[in-house]
């Protein structure tokens, strides 16, 4: 399988947040959920990846091109989906249309008409009465008019309803359907990617703290659960993310083997992508 997209030590400084030398790929045909803490580093590293923030250092490859050769042809090829600020608030959904379209070379009219009335969205609407989540509905109309191979997502559905989150996931369910397409999905609403994420990505601190398979992650992982009067110094190693209560202990252990022999009698429960986030993520970052 083909890397859709590579970094490779990307450096990103500021006074109070580095982005320190990270490397990660994107294979083809994969939802890539990209999760971590706000101040993380995730918005960083997507404003490095489009250029929107001048990196120190590292190579980016889309498409297998060299992001910084090849910027204007990659671009042609991505759907971006941030906060909507880009959008000018004077002007209507159509007038917005107008302005972006002649930018891409495989714009379609139709494609766009599906999604807005998917959406529920009136083309005549001015841009300073939507809400946030109506932004972000617009920018996904946008994204997926122009016939991306990639989009990339920041926080896509932080300012959505339950209902329009579903709505929007299942069209990103039904985008990948095609093949030969990626979706890189920065979030912390980590219940979202259990639905659609192949891949996850965890940043902390700058740092990429791993990149594994979502159900190979899922299936290392379990949350363990027993009598305080089990612990003891060694097999309190086996275990991360301790909390001690009056009625027991609960952790996360991905060493579910050694777990069974040196605690018996302790209960396992499936973990989900935010518990395992958590045992990895320790403090506060002063990122962005």
């Amino acid at each position: 399988m083909d890397n859709i997209l590579e970094a490779n030590g990307l450096v990103k400084r500021y006074p109070t947040f580095t982005l320190d030398s990270i490397s990660f790929s994107l294979p083809e045909g994969c939802v890539t959920g990209f999760i971590g803490a706000n101040g993380a580093g995730k918005t960083t590293t997507i404003r490095s990846i489009l250029n929107l923030a001048h990196k120190e250092s590292g190579t980016i490859k889309i498409f297998g091109l060299d992001a910084d050769k090849h910027e204007r042809e990659i671009k042609d090829r991505l759907g971006i989906i941030m906060d909507g600020s880009y959008f000018y608030d004077g002007l209507s959904m159509e007038d917005m249309k107008s302005i972006v379209a002649p930018a891409y070379s495989k714009w379609s009219d139709v494609e766009y008409r599906i999604y807005m009335e998917k959406f529920d969205l009136d083309p005549k609407q001015k841009i300073s009465t939507l809400s946030g989540g109506m932004k972000m509905k617009f920018a996904l109309v946008l994204a997926l008019s122009h016939q991306a191979e990639l989009l990339i997502m920041d926080e896509p559905t932080s300012g959505l309803d339950p209902l329009v989150r579903r709505q929007f996931l299942e069209i990103i369910m039904d985008y990948m359907k095609n093949g030969g397409k990626g979706v890189f999905f920065s979030t912390h609403i980590t219940s979202d990617l259990d639905k659609v994420a192949d891949v996850l990505i965890l940043i902390d601190g700058g740092k990429i703290v791993f990149q594994q398979s979502k159900d190979e992650l899922l299936d290392t992982f379990r949350i363990v659960k027993g009598s305080v009067a089990l612990l003891n110094d060694r097999n309190k190693r086996l275990i991360r993310n301790l909390k001690i209560s009056t009625y027991g202990f609960s952790a996360l252990t991905d060493r579910i083997a050694d777990v069974k022999k040196e605690m018996p009698g302790v209960l396992f429960e499936k973990a989900s992508i935010e518990d395992i986030m958590l045992a990895y993520v320790g403090g506060k970052s002063d990122g962005r």
